[in-house]
C-alpha cells in the first residue's frame, strides 16, 4: 500500500468515480466512503461497490446513516417529485432545487474526517463541481474552504500537530466534458456508474433529471457515448 493515504467519498456517480481514480493516480492508498442515506433508490449504492472494486481500493465502508428521517429533499422524500426538465439548469441561477439534501456535503465530510483522522490520513477527495451543477451551496469553494479550516481546528491529530487535513475537489471548475474526458484518460469506466436521481425498477435512467442531462451534455460535450442505459 503506499505511504500516503486519502478518503475518498465515493457515491457511485461519475464526478465521485473521476476523483477516486485522480486520487488513486495521485499514488495515494485509497479508502472509500459510501453513505447509505435514506436515497430513494439503492442503485448508486450498488455503482459505488462497482466503482471501488474496478478502481482499486485499499478498504470500501458503507455507511448506514437516515438523512430521510429529516425529509426536506426529493432524494429522500417520496411526497417530493424529482423536477424534471428546468428551464434553470439551462439558464442559469434560480433557486436552490428540491434535489439539494440538507447539510449532506458537512455530514459526509465529518464522517470522512473521522475516518481519516483514526487512519493517520489528512488527505480527503470529495467530487464537488460548481460549474456543470445544480446549484447545490454546499458544492462550493467557498464552503470546502470553510470546512478545511474547521477541520484543522476541530482534530486532536491537527492539534497536536501530527499534520493539517487537506480537502480535496479535483474537478470543482471542470465542465462535465472535461471531467470525462480527464477519467476516460484515467481509465474510469462509467459504464458501471449512476447518475439519475429517478431511475426506474430497472435501474435505467430516466434523461430528463438535472443530473441525467448534466450527464448527456457532458458525454456529448466530449465526444463519447454514455455507456449506461436510458429508458425510452
Amino acid at each position: 500500500m503506499p505511504d500516503s493515504k486519502a478518503v475518498i467519498l465515493l457515491s457511485g456517480g461519475l464526478d465521485s468515480a473521476t476523483t477516486l481514480a485522480v486520487a488513486r493516480n495521485e499514488g495515494f492508498g485509497c479508502f472509500a466512503l459510501t453513505f447509505e442515506y435514506g436515497q430513494r433508490h439503492e442503485r448508486e449504492v450498488a455503482s459505488a461497490r462497482k466503482v471501488a472494486e474496478a478502481v482499486g481500493v485499499v478498504e470500501h465502508r458503507i455507511i448506514d446513516i437516515d438523512l430521510g428521517a429529516f425529509g426536506g429533499s426529493a432524494l429522500t422524500d417520496t411526497a417530493i417529485d424529482v423536477p424534471k426538465d428546468r428551464a434553470e439548469l439551462i439558464d442559469g441561477g434560480g433557486a436552490v432545487p428540491p434535489t439539494y439534501v440538507p447539510a449532506r456535503n458537512t455530514i459526509f465530510l465529518s464522517y470522512a474526517l473521522a475516518w481519516a483522522e483514526v487512519l493517520g490520513a489528512f488527505d480527503i477527495f470529495i467530487g464537488v463541481n460548481s460549474t456543470d451543477f445544480s446549484g447545490y451551496p454546499d458544492c462550493r469553494a467557498e464552503f470546502i474552504a470553510a470546512f478545511e479550516a474547521m477541520s484543522n481546528l476541530a482534530t486532536a491529530a491537527a492539534a497536536e500537530d501530527e499534520g493539517a487535513f487537506k480537502i480535496h475537489t479535483p474537478i470543482i471548475g471542470m465542465t462535465k466534458g472535461q471531467i470525462i474526458r480527464m477519467g476516460t484518460r484515467l481509465g474510469v469506466d462509467y459504464s458501471l456508474t449512476h447518475s439519475c436521481y429517478d431511475p426506474d425498477r430497472q435501474g435505467r435512467s430516466c434523461g430528463r433529471c438535472d443530473s441525467c442531462r448534466l450527464r448527456l451534455k457532458g458525454f456529448a460535450e466530449a465526444g463519447i457515448e454514455d455507456p449506461i442505459e436510458y429508458r425510452k
